[in-house]
């Protein structure tokens, strides 16, 4: 479902339908997916869409720009670095694609939205709560609902930690598609307490296409690489 196309069209993906039909002298566009319907007038002449796999935080609304990923817990050696892969939510953007830039139409999910409280109640931040597996190599995995991501975790610390979830921050994913969606991210331990959490721009797969339209809709800048600091620890 993911790609460039030129409308009107029609197009019929599990749950989600999508089609864009001339109506008069608009074109009308009409998504339907999980119970969810949208209809909605594009004035102008034909042009192109793009459908897009964004970061999981914008619906219902946008609460948090963060994503914690819950999952079985894993004990790592000091000195070490473990690579394991996780699976994380994803969203659906749909794009009207102009001239150099692209702006949102539609956004819309199958899996539902949880939140939940990382750290305290004074000064924790809300994040977009998901559960996962720990797979040893690339999952298989439904790429209309989930994601998987690369995760290699470095014990620098003196002592074993054990680690349960990562914080990422959404404001600078780096996002791939082709037969799944996937995210590299790195995370560097410290202590049991502190943690930083580096978001890799690198494809899992090869042929793959970077996801760059979302930032640019919105009117926003991915900014420079610099880690998300998980202050309240990795572990339970």
């Amino acid at each position: 479902m993911f790609g460039e196309y030129d409308y009107p069209f029609r197009l019929e993906s599990g749950q989600v339908r999508i089609r864009i039909e001339e109506d008069g002298g608009f074109f009308t566009y009409h998504r339907s997916s999980d119970g969810d319907d949208v209809h909605k007038i594009i004035g102008g002449k034909r042009g192109k869409i793009v459908i897009n796999p964004v970061e999981p935080v914008n619906l219902p609304e946008e609460v948090t720009k963060y994503l914690e990923i819950r999952f079985t817990p894993m004990a790592i050696e000091p000195d070490s670095v473990q690579e394991v892969y996780l699976k994380f939510p994803i969203e659906i953007g749909v794009f009207l694609k102009g001239k150099g830039e692209g702006d949102l139409l539609d956004i819309f999910g199958l899996t539902r939205a949880k939140y939940s409280l990382y750290g305290t109640p004074d000064e924790g931040i809300i994040t977009r709560y998901y559960e996962s597996a720990v797979y040893e190599r690339i999952p298989e995995s439904d790429p209309l609902r989930e994601g998987v991501l690369s995760l290699t975790v470095r014990n620098s610390s003196r002592g074993w930690v054990e680690v349960s979830r990562v914080v990422i921050d959404c404001s600078s994913l780096y996002l791939y598609y082709k037969d799944m969606v996937s995210l590299a991210a790195q995370m560097d331990i410290f202590s049991r307490e502190i943690a930083d959490v580096w978001i890799d721009d690198r494809p899992l797969g090869e042929e793959m296409t970077p996801v760059s339209l979302f930032s640019r809709a919105r009117k926003t800048i991915i900014p420079d690489k610099i880690p998300f600091t998980m202050e309240y620890g990795a572990g339970e």
